[in-house]
């Protein structure tokens, strides 16, 4: 075609009221011949325009308006572009009404895509540079279309109909009011499918697709008047373009369409939609919003569309609310942070900065487009209130979204009732006041690795937080994160925090029922195997054990597990999942380090399958699952690594206590095998001493045989994915028996293998009910009733001594002291948590242990593992052994006055160990003679904790913490609270995360792809 040349009259138009018709079939003849003349009239044309008495932008201009297409190209780098660009200009050949002229903007250097633009045959070609935009682009084409023309906007990726242009022509032509007139834009691929028609907006600015992604059955058809439309396909009167000025370059390629119907509208014009004009999109970007397929695409639509809709409510808003909204921009960015995480779209907190920094800063765009605005109004934006989309209409547009895909997964009922799941928990809350009914009237805990809690919520906290610890003479340093698990646990109970321990205790056997019945939905949707689930999780040998012998991190962690892998299994396609299962994990990890390892061994086979089962989709929400594990133990991490003991991070947290656990030696190792983590055999010896009892490992057996069978079902990958976790438990159990890198006084103290046993019962249960589930045929299905009752039979009698070691005495748990300090020091502390205690224990070999307390009790929460795993003596540990040494020396000189110096007010000589030996009750009477010979000493007396001295005189305070601790410690909350803050948001489940999950199957394992 050979070039047209043409200024701003110039028009094909020989007849000035030509019919539709003559658009729709234009002379063949006409078509490819060179025109270069001016119209006659044109001047008066102009003038009838400015002198109108209804002052719009449109004009009954002549009927046979002149099509200028405009295409605009954007390599993407991606083959697929070459091929729209062809499809795109084939389509344009095909017309039955051809453009009169074709204007192609390259933008890029694409080789390939030049090409094909110089073999089109267009008669206008642009190069731009290839971070042009596509309003820049019909800018840089608009100069060569006339006043008289009709633009059409196309891109690469804009195929339409061979009728497509006779009918927006025939459409513009029939209505002279339309400022300009859309196709349905229909998918490249698909044309049953709307991609648009017609764009809505909120009285807040955001933006409603009218018919987005919906199936096309003519719906829509036979709507007309909109406010806006996708700017894709679009043919707009070629006066009104003029007039308007073209597309706004400010709104960053999206709502273009919009914001010109906006304009148009003001302008009083109107905006028509044609739907039986086809125009194919395929997403691109070249022009509007590029289709959300890959991760930077979808971030790039966030940005997008929030810098238009930011620049288009600071073009439109009036001029004395135009400063509240420019200052309102940054704040409302972190409003709309806080919202995103709780719509659980962490993704777009960044483009929303982005996009806020970016208008905040963009006033000379912001000042353009108001004036673009103010120079074209001419009706009040009142008369664009019933185009508007009102917030009834747009929460019935939510609410009638399909919940299910053609094809799709509709999740059923959890049938936690009918299913039996209530009925399961109400049985195990009977077991357990049967088995520890004195709970019901304890005010305490006590015995074994138990202790009081802090007597009130503030002290609770203070021991989770980075500064000065309760034990030692001056031990700064970050707290255990088990701290924080207490510190939550008490504040459940803020008038009694330590009564809180005790109703978890005697709540743990129904807790551990629900959290099991919760994880075994995750594998079945057999109410059978969800009970016999529910049942074998709470009757665990090492959850009972632990129960029996006063273990809090050993219950905690066995309560956290199931619930843990119920969020985590799904943390891949869900932020709610992921956050929380991030929760939940940096609970495990603090009450159990030991199993940090293995743990993290899931984490990197979680995403390595995601990256090769899922192409990359889920990466996000699994890394983020560790973040707030890591934010919890870093100070600590730190400060083990800084003090050369990182060994240390494994330590038990709590109390340390040498309790009774397997040996090393090959019946151990056996025992741990049969997941029993006590040489007493869960408790049997002491039940039948007498009687034979090498069969009681064997009871664990038949969940072993069927988890080994799991990976032979239908179901294989789940179940080699659960027997991966129950070696991983295994090999924890193994490698960790036997370790010891904590000491209580003199004493070392070993990881307690059970906290991996836990791990790998989960595992193995999980493998047992996937056999049963998927490993029987139907014609068999008997033996699964069969088989749950050998299962469950096996473990409750697994179970027997450990519930009944209570009833019998032998139970480890006792009614606990409210204070492990004698009464008087405890009333003083309650009130002064500085009252400082320095306790002397003699040793089984003639020593004596000293350490030094502050307020009213050691307690459960104020343990530090930084004290317990020293291998190394520290300048303080020096001072108190030199204190204590001096103390219990009768010839030393007065040393009273340096504890009194340090904030020490009492001195207490604790019993010795259990079974006390001679060296030991020689030097308690030698240092009880010795204290009672100081002057500077007052005898309290006698107490059930020990023999108690007072300072006499005054005692200096308790150091205060440095000015740097104090920030550092700020510093520390304020960052974990955020991550926490975070993590809260993302697992708090919403209407819309909801939705998506009944979209998704509840069991997960069958395939990685499921709730793409």
């Amino acid at each position: 075609m050979p070039p047209i040349t043409s200024d701003a009259g110039t028009s094909d138009a020989a007849t000035p009221h030509a019919a539709a018709s003559d658009l729709a079939a234009p002379d063949p003849a006409v078509s490819g011949v060179a025109v270069s003349a001016s119209v006659p009239g044109a001047e008066g044309f102009r003038a009838r325009l400015d002198l109108a008495p209804s002052p719009t932008v449109v004009a009954t201009a002549s009927p046979s308006h002149r099509v200028h297409a405009v295409v605009v190209v954007r390599p993407d780098g991606r083959a697929p572009a070459a091929f729209h660009l062809k499809r795109t200009l084939a389509s344009l050949q095909e017309q039955t009404r051809r453009p009169d002229a074709l204007t192609i903007v390259l933008c890029g250097g694409d080789e390939r895509l030049a090409d094909i633009v110089a073999g089109a045959g267009a008669d206008f070609v642009v190069n731009a540079a290839a971070s042009t935009g596509f309003a820049a682009a019909t800018a840089l084409a608009s100069p060569e279309a006339s006043r008289h023309e009709a633009v059409w906007l196309l891109a690469q990726d804009t195929a339409p109909e061979p009728d497509a242009l006779a009918r927006l022509a025939g459409a513009l032509e029939l209505s002279p009011s339309v400022a300009f007139v859309a196709p349905k834009l229909v998918r490249w691929d698909d044309r049953s499918e709307i991609v648009s028609l017609g764009i809505g907006m909120t009285r807040y600015g955001r933006t409603v697709g009218l018919a987005d992604g919906e199936l096309d059955q003519g719906q829509h058809d036979a709507r007309e008047d909109v406010l806006g439309t996708d700017v894709r396909g679009i043919l707009v009167r070629g006066d009104a373009w003029s007039e308007l000025a073209g597309l706004d370059r400010g709104l960053a390629g999206a709502d273009e369409g919009l914001d010109l119907g906006v304009r148009a509208r003001l302008a009083g014009a109107r905006v028509s939609l044609v739907p039986a004009a086809l125009v194919a999109v395929a997403g691109d970007g070249a022009a509007g919003l590029p289709a959300p397929n890959t991760p930077q695409r979808r971030r790039r639509i966030v940005y997008a569309e929030r810098v238009a809709q930011l620049h288009r409510r600071l073009a439109y808003a009036p001029l004395g609310a135009l400063p509240l909204h420019w200052l309102s921009l940054l704040p409302l960015a972190l409003w709309r942070t806080v919202v995103d995480l709780v719509r659980k779209q962490p993704v777009r907190i960044g483009p929303e900065w982005a996009a806020a920094v970016v208008v905040f800063v963009r006033l000379i765009a912001i000042g353009r487009a108001r004036r673009r605005i103010a120079v074209t109004k001419r009706v009040p934006w009142a008369q664009l209130a019933p185009l508007r989309i009102s917030q009834s209409e747009l929460r019935e547009r939510l609410d009638d979204e399909p919940e299910i895909a053609l094809g799709g997964h509709r999740r059923g009922d959890l049938h936690f009732f009918s299913g039996g799941g209530a009925w399961l928990v109400l049985g195990a809350l009977v077991v357990s006041v049967a088995s520890f009914p004195a709970l019901l009237a304890w005010p305490v805990l006590g015995g074994g690795a138990l202790q009081p809690l802090a007597n009130t919520v503030g002290w609770l906290w203070d021991e989770a937080a980075f500064g000065q610890r309760s034990l030692g003479l001056d031990t700064v340093g970050p707290a255990d994160p088990f701290a924080s698990v207490i510190a939550v646990i008490g504040t459940l109970a803020p008038w009694d925090p330590s009564r809180a321990l005790v109703v978890l205790w005697l709540l743990a056997l129904p807790l551990a029922a629900l959290g099991g019945w919760l994880a075994a939905t995750r594998v079945t949707e057999r109410p059978l195997l969800r009970l016999l689930g529910g049942a074998t999780w709470a009757l665990a040998p090492t959850f009972v054990v632990a129960l029996s012998q006063g273990r809090p991190t050993a219950v905690i962690l066995h309560l956290l597990l199931p619930w843990l892998f119920f969020a985590g299994s799904v943390a891949h396609r869900s932020w709610s999942g992921a956050g929380a299962a991030s929760i939940l994990l940096a609970a495990v990890v603090a009450t159990a380090p030991s199993l940090a390892p293995a743990l993290a061994v899931i984490w990197l086979l979680a995403i390595l399958l995601a990256v090769v089962l899922r192409a990359g989709r889920g990466v996000a929400r699994l890394i983020w699952t560790v973040i707030p594990s890591i934010a919890l133990s870093l100070p600590l991490i730190w400060n083990a690594v800084a003090n050369g003991r990182p060994w240390g991070l494994l330590a038990d947290p709590g109390v340390p206590w040498a309790g009774p656990q397997v040996g090393t030696d090959s019946a151990g190792r056996a025992l741990l095998a049969a997941g029993i983590p006590t040489p007493d055999l869960a408790g049997w010896t002491t039940l039948i001493p007498e009687g034979p009892t090498w069969w009681v490992p064997l009871l664990t057996a038949p969940i072993a045989l069927l988890a080994l069978a799991a990976p032979l079902t239908q179901r294989w990958a789940v179940g080699t994915a659960l027997l991966v976790v129950t070696a991983l438990g295994m090999g924890t159990a193994f490698a960790a028996v036997g370790i010891s890198v904590a000491f209580s006084q003199s004493i070392p103290v070993a990881i307690w293998p059970g906290a991996g046993l836990s791990l790998a019962w989960l595992g193995a249960v999980g493998g047992a009910l996937v056999t049963l589930d998927a490993g029987l045929a139907p014609r068999v299905a008997f033996i699964r009733g069969i088989a749950t009752v050998v299962v469950l039979a096996a473990v409750a009698a697994l179970a027997v001594p450990s519930l009944t070691a209570m009833t019998r005495r032998t139970a480890t748990i006792a009614n606990g002291p409210e204070s492990t300090l004698p009464a008087f020091v405890a009333a003083q502390g309650r009130d002064d948590p500085d009252v400082g205690t320095i306790v002397l224990t003699p040793q089984g070999e003639g020593g004596v242990s000293a350490i030094v307390v502050w307020g009213a009790s050691e307690t459960l929460g104020g343990q530090t593992t930084m004290l317990s795993t020293r291998t190394r003596p520290t300048a303080q540990d020096a001072a108190v052994a030199e204190l204590a040494a001096d103390l219990v020396s009768s010839s030393a000189d007065d040393v009273v006055a340096g504890l009194a110096e340090v904030g020490v007010s009492f001195i207490l000589l604790a019993p010795a160990m259990p079974t006390e030996t001679d060296a030991a009750r020689t030097m308690r009477l030698s240092a009880s003679t010795a204290l009672n010979q100081r002057d500077t000493l007052d005898s309290v007396g006698d107490t059930t904790k020990g023999e108690l001295w007072r300072v006499i005189g005054e005692v200096a305070p308790r150091p205060r913490e440095a000015a740097s601790v104090v920030t550092t410690a700020r510093l520390i909350a304020i960052g974990q609270l955020i991550v926490l803050g975070i993590a809260l948001l993302l697992a708090v489940p919403t209407a819309a995360s909801r939705r998506e999950a009944r979209r998704t199957p509840r069991v997960v394992g069958p395939h990685w792809q499921e709730g793409q």
